[in-house]
């Protein structure tokens, strides 16, 4: 009996560690700006799609705005996750840090839909949160860089819009994509499983897997957009950045392409994230953001 109660004790010591583990880091934001937490932004087959808007109500004009998009192989990570905003806060950003369907709720397209539709939502909102709807910034890692290359290069392509589809006043400024996939058609894609299962039947219809591919949207008049990826990324291949880059360089659009030498799949040694960190203010602040 007692060695029972030993380790249940244990069980029970484990199960704490496990939940502190877990605690949830809460984003910090200036004195004068407001949160809206878990803001609905759409409502499909009983799944409510929600993000976070932090926002400074009497900025003495509309500011720009970067929605954040969090990774997670399109099949776990959650918005809370999402931390780091203190740079764009000090530039007087505002930032929305959105949550999407995984692919457990459904498959593609329905992540894009979503990361679309959190989009729009506060575009339709944009005078009462004091948003320049013209300074709009897409942000992701991973999955996350994915769904922000796609919610960018659209522009204004309704084909996954939904009810959002007349909303027209707005304008992507720019696009930041850390290690996205950028081509789910590359040769070999069928030995990575996060991508096929996010595919689903997406898989038998070739124009459908390019219909959520971003490099087939790139052209001329796509916004500027930073690409940052690991030479050594073991999970999205780093391929997928330079085929992403050179469609950029041949449409004649914006670009800049930052290769951090012996990155994984981020996690960047301290040093590397700083620099890329300022490279990716520098840029946004070239282009007036």
């Amino acid at each position: 009996m007692k060695q029972i109660t030993t380790i249940l004790l244990l069980l029970a010591c484990i199960s704490l560690s496990a939940q502190q583990d877990t605690v949830i880091k809460k984003v910090e934001y200036p004195a004068g700006y407001e949160a809206r937490i878990d803001v609905i932004y759409s409502r499909v087959n009983g799944w409510e799609g929600r993000e976070d808007i932090y926002f400074n109500p009497k900025a003495s004009k509309p500011t720009p705005v970067v929605f954040n998009i969090h990774g997670g192989g399109w099949n776990h990570g959650t918005k809370e996750s999402q931390t780091g905003f203190a740079s764009f806060f000090k530039q007087g950003y505002a930032v929305v840090n959105v949550e999407y369907r995984l692919v457990q709720v459904a498959p593609a397209p329905a992540a894009v839909e979503d990361v679309r539709a959190a989009l729009l939502y506060v575009v339709k909102h944009a005078k009462e949160l004091n948003i320049d709807p013209h300074k709009i910034v897409m942000m992701g890692g991973s999955a996350g860089g994915h769904l922000a290359l796609m919610g960018g290069l659209l522009q204004k392509d309704h084909r996954f819009d939904g009810e959002y589809k007349n909303v027209n006043d707005f304008t992507i400024a720019a696009i930041v994509d850390k290690y996205g996939l950028a081509d789910f058609a590359f040769p070999g894609i069928e030995k990575y499983k996060s991508e096929m299962n996010w595919l689903g039947d997406y898989t038998k219809d070739p124009a459908k897997v390019q219909s959520v591919s971003p490099v087939y949207y790139v052209k001329k008049s796509s916004p500027p957009t930073i690409i940052i990826h690991g030479d050594a990324d073991p999970r999205i291949p780093y391929e997928q950045s330079v085929a992403l880059h050179k469609k950029y360089l041949e449409a004649g659009a914006p670009v800049k392409f930052i290769t951090v030498e012996g990155g994984l799949h981020g996690n960047f040694p301290q040093e590397k994230n700083r620099e890329v960190n300022n490279a990716i203010m520098a840029f946004l602040k070239s282009y007036g953001l």
